[in-house]
């Protein structure tokens, strides 16, 4: 077996299956209240982040660099909850349990990118308050347009190619036996330790991911604020590190609602059951997405004089035209 996986540079058949069969909510009790709670849950996310990017592009006051990467943030939120949920409500609520092996690898690369794109936007926007914040009389110079959409190109391209070399690894896989991936989705890990042959590059692969997408997103951005924190207290007054604290809130609270709840599941994952560890996962998964444009609208303050802004110039056009068709 070794033999036939070592030669990569020799012609071989790998015995790739027709399909997939994904299990991981079959069988949960109530399972199919929780299905209407993604549904909801979708339908909100769809929503929020429709109208972050709405009032995004059409106030130009907030054509900041800042206001680029929430944009890209609630794109990349929109997009991986349309790539995830419907089918996933698709597989589970309808039984369409078996998925053909091309649609799981391109679910999978879809799921993948969008969940790693969610963590380097974290870290696009803790750059952006690290320098509004301890260089604020350089602020306009570092972080300019041109910068922050050459940093968010370049996460996109790093996880697109880190993807692509994810589904490459696991094309070269042979599976003679089992076909249940026992997850929510095309999992990486389930589908690879499925395989018949040697998976040690995916393997590799599997512990290099958290770290790239995780543990240094998550470690930047705990030193930027470590820093952001050490250069508050030498503020004289507490008046202006409350106001700059409040900068950050936003930002603050998206991290713990990303970060937390995977380090909880995979601290405790040898400790909790199955089932419990793949809702949790789900939810992990599903839940950031809705709850990001509601935080973003109701702590920040430049949005929520945006919705203000916008409100007010279509009453005003209502009441123009209206005037307008009496005269």
């Amino acid at each position: 077996m070794n033999l036939f996986n070592s030669a990569l540079g020799k012609n071989i058949t790998f015995v790739h299956p027709a399909y997939f069969e994904i299990s991981g909510l079959f069988g949960i009790p109530n399972v199919k209240y929780y299905y209407v709670f993604l549904f909801f849950v979708y339908v909100i996310s769809v929503l929020g982040n429709t109208v972050v990017m709405a009032i995004i592009i059409l106030d130009h006051d907030l054509r900041t660099p800042k206001y680029i990467a929430v944009f890209n943030f609630a794109f990349v939120d929109l997009f991986g909850s349309s790539a995830l949920v419907p089918k996933l409500l698709d597989i589970f609520l309808f039984n369409h349990r078996y998925i053909p092996y091309n649609d799981c690898l391109t679910y999978l690369f879809f799921c993948y990118t969008c969940l790693s794109m969610q963590t380097l936007n974290l870290v696009a926007l803790s750059y952006d308050r690290l320098m509004a914040i301890i260089f604020p009389l350089h602020y306009q110079v570092r972080v300019t347009h041109r910068f922050m959409l050459s940093l968010i190109a370049s996460f996109w391209v790093f996880v697109i190619t880190v993807m692509f070399i994810v589904v490459g690894l696991l094309t070269r896989l042979s599976f003679c036996k089992s076909v249940v991936i026992n997850s929510y989705f095309c999992d990486h890990g389930q589908i690879y330790r499925l395989a018949c042959n040697d998976y040690t590059p995916s393997f590799v692969i599997s512990v290099l991911l958290p770290l790239l997408i995780i543990w240094l997103p998550l470690i930047f951005i705990l030193f930027s604020y470590l820093y952001i924190g050490y250069a508050l207290s030498k503020v004289a007054t507490l008046r202006e590190r409350v106001k700059a604290f409040k900068t950050c809130t936003a930002h603050l609270s998206l991290v713990a609602i990303y970060f937390l709840p995977i380090l909880i599941t995979f601290t405790l994952m040898e400790k909790i059951h199955p089932n419990a560890r793949i809702i949790n996962l789900s939810l992990t998964s599903i839940f950031p997405p809705m709850l990001n444009p509601i935080i973003y609208v109701l702590q920040t303050q430049e949005i929520k004089e945006s919705v203000k802004r916008l409100f007010k110039i279509r009453v005003q056009s209502k009441i123009t035209v209206k005037k307008g068709t009496i005269m």
